[in-house]
This record gives structure tokens, C-alpha cells and sequence, in this order.
């Protein structure tokens, strides 16, 4: 087991058991099984316990955040900045915030990337170390206290994600994730952002269908997965805060 491994799991014990957390998933999805997206989240955060919304401010981010700012613009909203954002992506982050009106934005930020990645370098050597260090471990950390947390993922965008329904239990953590937009195609993203009039990332014009941290992150080509310019050439899918099965990241040998 590795250092990254341990500071996760070292985390405070859940407060509810697993078989509990897991037929209260079950049930929200038998529940909402035919409802839409903005029901989705409104019984999420109705029914659901104590929730955030975890915002990339990325391609497709501004749906969730609209659907949110409009249900309840108090709703905390983590953003995780690495400090190898694109700067277009910070220059978003806070036009979208104030445009929608979210009043509960928290910036959360790695407080040792001084320290164990002085010259960011790490990225060259080991892309999942740097993933734990920059974003999973400090998303981890402020997720802390939350019974669930509410995702932009979807099944069209990889493989990896076909079979993704409205709410997960997530693995060694007593919470649950939400995934409002699960069912969504590309077509009802964009209908969403035409009919509400919703600002655009400016790097989606250049060839940007997923966007994350600039050095990770490269244009899609036409026919391309939406996916493929992240981590391009590399056997890597996620950064760590979305796999599966109890297993974030590893750090290697």
C-alpha cells in the first residue's frame, strides 16, 4: 500500500454503515429512474443528506452550475485549482460564478505542492502522483464532513462510464456520488446551453471537448472519443477522484 493510499483511507470512519448507504442508493435510483436531471439533483439535495457540487468549470460544467444555482445558490461548490489550470479555465471559474449568481464557491487548493513538487516536475515522472498530490487528495480532504457530492459525468464520454447511473455508493468512504447528467448526449448538453443562454469555456472553440490541467490536456481531433485529448498516449482515463472499486491512485514504485 502506498503513502497516497493511506492518507485516503486514514480518513475519518464513515458515520453511516455501507449496507445502509447502499439501499439508500438503491432506492434514489429506483425512485428516479425516469425523472429528469434538475429532479435528479433537486431530491439529491433534498433527500440526500449533506451534498456539494464539484465543479471542474470545464466544457460542460456550466449545466450542473446553472441547475444548481437556480434550485439553490447556496449550494457549496468546491472547484479544485492544481495550479496547472489553463488560465482561460480560471478567468471562467469566476465570470460563471458571478453570472449564475453562486454565492458558495470554495477554491480548494493543495497546501504542500511547495514541498513535494517545488519545480513541477512530478507531471514528467508520475501523472497519478501528480493527480493524488494536485487534486484527489485535496478533494478528499474537503469532502470530508459531506454524505455525497454531485459529478458532472456522463455515460457517453467514455467507456469507463457506460453503465453510470443517477447515484453510486463511493467506495471506502461512506458517501455517495450524483450524477444528474448520467443519461445526457452531447445534443442535450448543448440544447441545455442554447435554450438558458449559458456561457462557453473559450477553449471548447479550439479543439477542447475536456479540459483539466493545461501540460494534461490537448485538442480533440474530429471522430475522436471527447476524452482522448486527456493524458493523450498514456494508459490513464481519470485522474483518481472517479475510479472505482476502492482504488483512487497510486503513486508506483
Amino acid at each position: 500500500m502506498t503513502r497516497i493510499d493511506q492518507e485516503i483511507q486514514g480518513q475519518p470512519a464513515p458515520s453511516r454503515s455501507a449496507l445502509a448507504l447502499a439501499e439508500q442508493v438503491a432506492a434514489l435510483n429506483a425512485r428516479f429512474k425516469h425523472h429528469s436531471a434538475t429532479s435528479v439533483m433537486e431530491g439529491a439535495l433534498r433527500d440526500a443528506g449533506h451534498i456539494a457540487l464539484v465543479s471542474s468549470f470545464g466544457a460542460e460544467s456550466v449545466v450542473l452550475l446553472h441547475m444548481a444555482a437556480v434550485i439553490d445558490p447556496m449550494v457549496p461548490v468546491l472547484f479544485v485549482d492544481t495550479e496547472l489550470l489553463f488560465t482561460e479555465t480560471l478567468v471562467y471559474q469566476q465570470e460563471v460564478s458571478e453570472r449564475l449568481g453562486l454565492k458558495n464557491v470554495r477554491v480548494i487548493k493543495a497546501d504542500d505542492i511547495a514541498e513535494k513538487d517545488p519545480y513541477g516536475a512530478l507531471r514528467f515522472s508520475d501523472t497519478d502522483a501528480c493527480c493524488a498530490l494536485r487534486k484527489t487528495l485535496p478533494l478528499q480532504h474537503a469532502l470530508a464532513g459531506y454524505d455525497g457530492w454531485i459529478t458532472g459525468r456522463k455515460r457517453f464520454q467514455s467507456g469507463t462510464r457506460a453503465a453510470l447511473d443517477f447515484f453510486e455508493v463511493e467506495d471506502g468512504t461512506g458517501r455517495m456520488k450524483i450524477n444528474p447528467l448520467a443519461h445526457w448526449a452531447p445534443e442535450d448538453v448543448r440544447a441545455y446551453m442554447d435554450e438558458n443562454r449559458l456561457p462557453r469555456h473559450p477553449l471548447v472553440a479550439k479543439g477542447y471537448p475536456s479540459i483539466g490541467c493545461a501540460p494534461c490536456t490537448s485538442p480533440v481531433k474530429e471522430g475522436e472519443d471527447p476524452r482522448a485529448g486527456r493524458w493523450r498516449n498514456q494508459n490513464k482515463e481519470e485522474c483518481g477522484i472517479h475510479v472505482v472499486d476502492g482504488q483512487f491512485v497510486r503513486t508506483g514504485a
